[in-house]
């Protein structure tokens, strides 16, 4: 038999691995881990009075704080966003087992005299923690931790049962020693951090079963007790007041949790429609980012959000990710970027497909409340995706019909314009160009600089390339072998919601602006050095 250093010595082994596999392994929920180690310094405490004759009494004290921070404990592992995603089904089970459980102590265990020695309380709170712990495997079967958590709770049941009936036999020691070993080592094995690694939280629906057996379980205990008050003397009463506690107290947790669910889908309801509103109502890119910025203030909780990009093309998007760029096949989906980075692409809901332009909506906070809120993110990036293309085709269908319109106006004008896009593309031209240009037709997306001559198409884009409003003086080459020398003058308007290009105005110079070959007029020579050049040369080489 151990003696009281023998379980002093065990506990603090056992406690010390989890602590160590804590700090190693860095779950992340600590308490839960935490509270199992006081569990068993607990129980390393109760052991060691226990051997003396004169503290027994303190020892059973202490041994029902043991398991008050083991019930703690499972509580933390199954709390909203651990790996037991799943918590109804699990207080369903549980209030259901242990009235089935008092059910069998009292009409079948208590009426036996040889099981009088074993304690009715060590053994029911020993079945609970067994179905929480199978519980928890069950829900990542290759889970070692988990699996040495089980074994464990299944070593203190053996333990709890066979010692007061063999307590003159040592063997029977060995269930509590396990105990000690296997919740040690569950700590020490990697697998413990994904017992508190956060997962979105599913909404079960209510069924009418749950309704009946939740009902059921409440009910057994105060049956029961009439049941033995019928029958004359009540001989499990402690027992069937504590069952009735539990019951109840995981009645209160499974409405509360429904409760609260509905209360957080209103929630995240209430903030969609107020966000839907407000991108309906956006007119630009800087109010969608406001109204995003809103939305998520309201989705997650406060202080849970460090920061919140809205990228709206793919080049904004690296740059927010510090160029560290964009999967493949992140298309559609959201993605994490390191542990509390969530990055959720825009595109449409409806078609679910990634807008052309690319681009995300970027959200930085804590880990747990990302996960809670990631679908409610993704719905905002849809409606944010939807809320921009709206924007983009509202203005592409200004500039059209402010091309239009100018195309009405000029139509009969002899001002020669056109608008060219940041890429040198002519998207508006006057009828009069194409006289100029002396072609039918003008191809569509036809460049500027294509109508250039050779010699002054470098000048020409380096013109129209930098920043601000000038002129510049070129030839344009004629189908049939002329050329004609024109004034351009453009306006940079590139940064105007509307118009997003330069507005370019040509005049010939010259009195005609049909003559072949016209003259300069002389104050113009000077700027004019490729004209005077192939001047120059028809002139020597004429025969």
């Amino acid at each position: 038999m151990l003696t009281a250093i023998g379980w002093a010595l065990l506990g603090a082994v056992s406690v010390g691995a989890i602590l160590y596999g804590v700090r190693r392994h860095r779950p992340a929920r600590r308490a839960p881990w935490l509270l199992l180690a006081g569990s068993l310094a607990a129980l390393a405490a109760g052991d060691v009075l226990y051997e003396s004759d004169r503290l027994q009494a303190l020892a059973d004290t202490i041994y029902l704080v043991m398991f008050a921070l083991v019930a703690m404990s499972l509580h933390q592992f199954t709390r909203g966003g651990s790996l037991l995603v799943d918590r109804a089904r699990l207080i369903d089970l549980i209030a259901f087992a242990c009235a089935a459980m008092l059910v069998v102590w009292v009409f079948v265990i208590g009426s036996a005299s040889r099981f009088q020695t074993v304690s009715p309380a060590d053994v029911i709170g020993d079945l609970l923690l067994i179905v929480v712990a199978i519980r928890l495997l069950t829900a990542d079967r290759r889970n070692i931790a988990a699996g040495l958590l089980v074994t464990g709770g299944l070593a203190m049941l053996t333990g709890d049962v066979l010692y007061p009936l063999t307590r003159e036999n040592p063997v029977t020691e060995l269930a509590f020693v396990a105990l000690y070993l296997m919740w040690g080592a569950s700590a020490l094995h990697p697998s413990m951090a994904r017992l508190t690694e956060p997962q979105p939280v599913q909404l079960s629906p209510w069924r009418f079963r749950d309704t009946t057996l939740l009902a059921l379980s409440a009910a057994t205990p105060p049956l029961v007790l009439v049941i033995e008050a019928l029958s004359g003397t009540v001989h499990n009463g402690v027992v069937i007041a504590v069952t009735g506690a539990i019951t109840l107290l995981l009645t209160i947790t499974r409405l509360a949790d429904a409760v609260q669910q509905h209360s957080q889908a209103l929630t995240r309801e209430r903030a969609l429609r107020a966000a839907n509103t407000a991108l309906v109502a956006a007119a630009d890119p800087p109010a969608v980012e406001a109204a995003v910025r809103a939305a998520v203030a309201h989705l997650l909780p406060a202080g849970a959000v460090g920061r919140v990009v809205l990228a709206t093309d793919d080049a904004a998007l690296t740059a927010a990710l510090d160029s560290s760029g964009v999967p493949a096949g992140a298309g559609t989906r959201s993605w994490w970027t390191g542990d509390h980075t969530l990055i959720c692409p825009l595109r449409l809901e409806p078609l679910a497909v990634a807008r052309p332009s690319g681009g995300a909506l970027v959200v930085a906070g804590r880990r747990d409340a990302l996960i809670a809120g990631r679908d409610s993110l993704e719905v905002l990036a849809g409606e944010t995706a939807l809320a921009l293309d709206r924007i983009t085709l509202v203005e592409a269908v200004g500039r059209r019909d402010s091309d239009l319109y100018l195309r009405a106006v000029t139509g009969n004008t002899a001002e020669i314009m056109a608008v060219v896009d940041s890429d040198h593309r002519i998207r508006y031209a006057s009828p009069g160009l194409r006289r100029l240009a002396g072609v039918e037709e003008m191809p569509p997306l036809t460049a500027f600089d294509e109508l250039i001559h050779p010699d002054d198409q470098e000048a020409v884009r380096r013109a129209l390339r930098a920043e601000g409003d000038g002129k510049v003086f070129c030839a344009l080459p004629r189908p049939d072998g002329t050329q004609v020398l024109a004034e351009v003058r453009y306006r940079d308007l590139r940064a105007d919601r509307l118009v997003q290009g330069l507005v370019v105005t040509l005049r010939v110079v010259g009195s005609r602006s049909d003559v072949v070959e016209p003259a300069p007029h002389h104050e113009h020579q000077g700027g004019l050095p490729a004209w005077e050049n192939r001047r120059s040369a028809q002139h020597k080489f004429r025969y």
